[in-house]
């Protein structure tokens, strides 16, 4: 039977597999009407696993050193299919770090979920050649130094641009709607 740290890296393992799939799909630009919601979805979806493994104690790798993972994916297609689905809404403005500087920068989406997807696949290849506390290591030592803050943004980002969509119609268009749902 396996033990917890298995069970916990199968876990990780199949919500990060299929935050990738879900990505993936999005960027090949499938279904561009439902981008932004579905985008916030499963970020939102793997950011909870992300806060998962930032609250248990640390991960504590066996050996001292990382098994090399093999070589890195090439993430430059998710990432040129995400910033040209998301052109007009991709960059964004933020804040450095919000605990020690109010220095500002910017950010871009699709930079943010290739971030993501680098981390994720990262820890998958560990995971995929049998090494389950090293893909836990990975996963959470990327989330607290790098994915995490990544994922926090585009789901800030994601959820601002969908209120901006949902909130910010024509006041005639929403008169008329609330008129026809109070009298019919």
């Amino acid at each position: 039977m396996p033990d917890e740290t298995t069970l916990l890296a199968d876990e990780c393992a199949a919500e990060a597999s299929a935050w990738l799939a879900t990505v993936a799909e999005i960027a090949s630009g499938a279904a561009p009407e439902s981008a932004i919601p579905l985008l916030l979805l499963t970020t939102s979806q793997i950011q909870l696993v992300g806060a998962r493994l930032g609250a248990i104690n640390d991960i504590v790798l066996e050996q001292r050193f990382e098994d090399d993972a093999g070589p890195d994916t090439d993430l430059d297609p998710l990432r040129t299919g995400l910033a040209q689905l998301l052109s007009e809404v991709d960059e964004y403005d933020d804040v450095a770090d919000p605990v020690t500087s109010p220095e500002r920068a910017t950010g871009s989406l699709s930079n943010d979920l290739a971030i993501i997807a680098g981390a994720l696949t990262h820890g998958l290849a560990h995971h995929e050649a049998g090494r389950p506390t090293e893909a836990l290591w990975w996963w959470q030592y990327s989330y607290l130094a790098d994915w995490g803050d990544r994922a926090a943004m585009a789901v800030r980002v994601l959820q601002t641009l969908l209120a901006h969509l949902r909130l910010d119609a024509d006041a005639d268009v929403v008169g008329e709607a609330e008129f026809d749902a109070l009298h019919t």
